[in-house]
Order: C-alpha cells, then structure tokens, then sequence
C-alpha cells in the first residue's frame, strides 16, 4: 500500500475515532488516503482550531487526541496547542506533512523545521523520511503519548514517504530504550507517608491533575472519607472531589478561597498528590506552608523538588499509589484519624465563615459569578465546562459545583486565549451524549471565532456563554490593582456584534442584557439541539477575588474592593 495509507491504516490499528485536521499541499495524498479510512475526519477552519480541538476530546475520554496538518504554516499553527498540551500532560499526536526529502534544509517552499521548533514543547517528536519507518514511528508515538505521563509527540512526514510503497505490518510489539516509565514505585514510601499521617494534627490533602489524568478521583475519595482530611485542589485538579463535599476546602492559589490558602500556610503536613506546584499555586515559594512537611505524589521524577522540596517522595502512578494509600489508611479505625483532625477541623470551619466566595448583585446589573453558580444550578451540575482564559475562567473554578473529573476542560499552564471554542468542540465529539457548555470571554472569543463554522456546519450542539464585559478581564484587572487604572489598550468598547457574528457562521445567537432575562434564556439555549451562542452583558469593573497579589504569600490574600 501507498505509506498514506500505511499511516491511515496504523491510526485505525491504534483505535482512533476521530481525527481533526486542515489539509495542504504536502498532505494531499494523506487527504485522498482519508477516503478509506474507518473513522471520521473533522475540518476545522484553522489549523489551531485542530489541535485545540484534539486536546478537548483527549482530556474528555482519556484518549489520545489526533490532529493533522500540512507542512510550513500549517505545522506552525499547530505550536500554542502543542505548547498547551504538553504544559497540562494531555496525550496528543500531531501529524504534520513535511516537503520532500531532497528539499529538506533548503528553505523550500511552504518548509519549517517541525522538530527544532517543537522539542521544548513535546514529549518526543519524529521526522519521517523512509516509508519503512512509519508503522513502527506512528506504534511509538502513540505509546509515548498515552503512557507514563502523558503528553503531545509530533510526527512530521515527509511527502514522500506519503507517496512511496510499503508492504505494510504493524508492529505488535514496542521496546523504546531509555524510555520505561514508572508504574509502580517503593511501597516504603506509601509506608512512610502513613506514618507522617498519623503524627500530623492539621494535614491538608492537596490534588492536582495527575487525579483527572489518571482516573483515579475514586480511589481519593475513599482515602479522604476514611481519615476525614481536609482537601485542596488546583485549577487542574477540580472535580476530583465534588465542589461541595464537605471537606472540600475549594481552589488553592491566587484566586482560591480563603479557607484553602490559609489551610496551606498553617498546616503541619501537605500532601501533593499529581501536582506541579506551580507559581500560581504556591505564591512566593520560600514562604509556601512554612510550618508543613512536604510529601509529593508524581509519575514524573523530574517534577520532585523542582519547584517545592519535598521531605517524602512517591514517584509511580496514581493507579498503583492511590488504591495503595487508601488500603493502607483502612486499617487504622476512621474514627481514630478524626479524633486525631478534630482541632483542625474547628479551624477550617472558622476559616470558612471568614471569608468565604461572595460577590455584590447591582440592582440592574448581571454578574458574572451569579451567571456560572446559575448555569451550575441548571444543569444540575452534570455538564461539561469548557473555559476561555481569563476573568471567566477564574469565576468558573470558583463557582461552579464541580461533581466529577474530567468535567472541567480548561488551558492550566499555558493559559492560551482561544482555547476554548475548539477544544469544547473535540469534548462534544468525545461525549455526544454530553452538554457541553462554553465559558468564554469577549477577547478569547475572537481568537478562535472561525470555529463556529465548524460547529454549525457538523451541528455540534455546544453552548457558548460570551461573558461580555467590553474589556480585556483579567489584564484590566491586574491594570486597575497594580498599575494605577491606566487601561493600556484593554477596552474592547464594545462594537463587535457576537450575535451577528455567530449568525454569519451558522450558530443563532442571543444577547442577554438585563437579570430577569437571564434564566429563561439559558434554559432554552440549553434545549436546543444544535450550537447556540449567548451573549451577556456584564459589569466591566467587577474583579475575581479573592486574589493573592504577585510576589505575596498564600496568607496575604486581597478579599474585597
């Protein structure tokens, strides 16, 4: 067979459902191979919109998400999503076409050297240029990508390769040396963290996205019910526990809530399980939970200590090491760990009352947290949250009730504007049973607005939710605290027509401008059967609070105006 369709062949032996990609030039005969093929193939109207849309469906399903593109600017317009998924471990392999093999290296039209640019931004990438190599490259691929931590590999082709004849087998088999990911660690270590557990009086299980990644937020939930310990969670990590389990301190971080940052900062013991601790997390880092013992939970050995020194570590995966923790924390009685927590718990509580997540309702004035605990009411709680990045995106984690994991679909380390609309689309195609619902603002929208073609055109029956506040959110904000309200260049003012523009596209839309119109509007967008934008008016001053200020500590949050 032609290698296009040695490639086309080696996704369907790998299980692929779906793929999203734009064609080009140098992948056209990958797109007539395409054909033939046993699974879908979605167009996105920008190569960006592909690979936004392949990490939405990776992190819906946890399968690995697939997208395409040609050589040269279709590469190219693949980096912020390949830099996305690799910044959040989401398992991805980006095909990207490459000019022929004689023409490599001579800047040759429509060439980009696909491997230099993505090394710092993936987990492993090829260049192809023997069509012999391509079964056992794409078998590898796909192995690197899902195992281990997961994250994006880029397998750029060149055209020939797609041209040339093979007598196609894939490979049954993969050895990768230098590549064995830890699966299971030293049992000792999950020994030593029992014994720091029961010597501490105010832990503080702290939950990451390693929890979502690995599926294993049940497994947790039995721990933390057994020995009644408080838990935190990063933007990542929400969902693994229900937003209102009751020991559930919420969101840690810059924008967390007052209890789970003070939760950090006094506790004796922090448990860091699939966590980066990263900067917005941590605050000033040689001030993060000054009196703790630091234990660290993580398949990859290069995240221990590189941000937080941990004093226990437990490299290996969640599958083993949290079955493993909760098993071991059964054997002591429940009421033992309580008794042990019982002073701790009175804290918290106070912590709770003192500051807890609450906003101002303008008579007359729609607010953005009131729109999201709305929507969170409405759909009981059960749809799937896409976020932009931004104001918006805060709001959500602080305010909507999370129940399950993977219900949260959001840009955590990169933080890329634009994310939201493709990636909502890949979650709808991964869960079409699904609402699927999209909190974006009016400045992420326009970043990525092409793909509500690509929406209306398959009929993916998303919701857009435009939090309309004439500005650019979060840079305002920052504008307003910490550079003395001179709005360099965020005010949008206004004159972009959503409605309109989503009407152009395909997608009926609707504006939202005063309270009272608020919910009948949502639940009749939410019964509709295809894609429906909402516009909402918002206030442009409101600011996310709490907020640590930049260079502070965990404890020296900014709870009000």
């Amino acid at each position: 067979m032609l290698g296009a369709e040695a490639l086309i062949k080696s996704l369907e032996n790998e299980g692929v459902e779906i793929v999203f990609g734009y064609p080009g030039g140098a992948v056209l005969t990958l797109y007539d191979a395409l054909y033939q093929a046993k699974f879908p193939h979605i167009l996105t109207r920008h190569e960006q919109g592909a690979v936004h849309a392949a990490d939405g469906y990776a992190r819906a399903t946890g399968k690995v998400g697939v997208c395409m593109a040609t050589s040269g600017p279709g590469g190219t317009n693949l980096i912020t999503g390949i830099a996305t998924a690799y910044m959040d471990s989401v398992p991805l392999v980006a095909i990207t076409g490459q000019v022929g093999v004689s023409l490599i290296g001579k800047d040759s039209f429509q060439e980009a050297d696909m491997r230099g640019i993505t090394t710092p931004i993936s987990k492993h990438n090829y260049l192809v240029k023997k069509v012999q190599d391509l079964p056992r490259v794409m078998k590898e691929a796909f192995h690197i990508a899902r195992t281990g931590r997961p994250g994006p590999v880029v397998v750029d082709i060149s055209k020939d390769v797609f041209n040339a004849t093979i007598d196609y087998e894939y490979p049954e088999t993969i050895k990768l040396r230098g590549y064995s990911p830890v699966v299971e660690g030293d049992a000792k270590n999950i020994d030593a963290v029992i014994d720091e557990l029961k010597k501490s009086t105010s832990p503080v299980i702290f939950v990451g996205g390693g929890v979502n990644i690995s599926d294993t937020s049940e497994e947790l939930r039995k721990f933390i019910e057994t020995t009644g310990f408080p838990v935190t969670a990063s933007l990542m990590g929400l969902g693994c526990i229900a937003s209102d389990h009751p020991q559930h301190l919420g969101m840690v971080g810059m924008h967390g809530t007052y209890a789970a940052n003070m939760a950090m900062s006094e506790c004796d013991l922090l448990v860091g399980i699939g966590v980066r601790f990263d900067d917005r997390v941590t605050g000033a880092v040689e001030s993060f939970a000054p009196k703790a013992k630091i234990v660290h939970f993580d398949i990859d050995p290069a995240e221990i200590n590189k941000n937080i020194r941990a004093d226990i570590r437990v490299i290996g995966d969640l599958r083993w090491a949290l079955p493993l923790l909760s098993e071991k924390a059964a054997t002591r009685e429940p009421q033992k760990w309580r008794e042990q927590v019982q002073a701790w718990e009175e804290r918290l509580n106070a912590w709770r009352i003192e500051g807890p997540l609450s906003y101002n309702q303008p008579e007359g004035l729609i607010m953005p947290q009131a729109v999201i605990k709305l929507v969170s009411e409405l759909t009981n709680r059960e749809a799937v949250i896409v976020t932009d990045v931004g104001q918006h995106q805060m709001w959500t984690a602080q305010f909507y009730n999370f129940q399950n994991q993977r219900s949260l679909i959001t840009s955590g380390g990169l933080g890329t504007m634009g994310y939201g609309l493709p990636a909502a689309i890949g979650a709808q195609v991964g869960l079409p049973e699904k609402l699927v619902i999209l909190f974006t603002g009016d400045g992420s929208i326009m970043m990525n607005c092409q793909e509500l073609a690509t929406a209306a055109d398959n009929g993916f029956p998303i919701k857009i939710i435009v939090m309309n506040n004439k500005v650019l959110g979060m840079v305002s904000q920052w504008q307003r605290m910490f550079y003395g309200e001179r709005y360099s260049h965020t005010i949008l003012k206004g004159r972009t027509d959503f409605v309109k523009l989503a009407e152009a596209m395909g997608v009926p839309g609707v504006r939202v401008t005063k309270p009272e119109e608020l919910a009948a509007t949502l639940e009749k967008a939410f019964k509709a059967e295809g894609p429906i934008l909402i516009d909402i008016s918002l206030p442009d001053t409101e600011d996310v609070l709490p907020m640590v200020p930049p260079g502070g500590r965990l404890d020296q949050m900014i709870l009000g105006s």
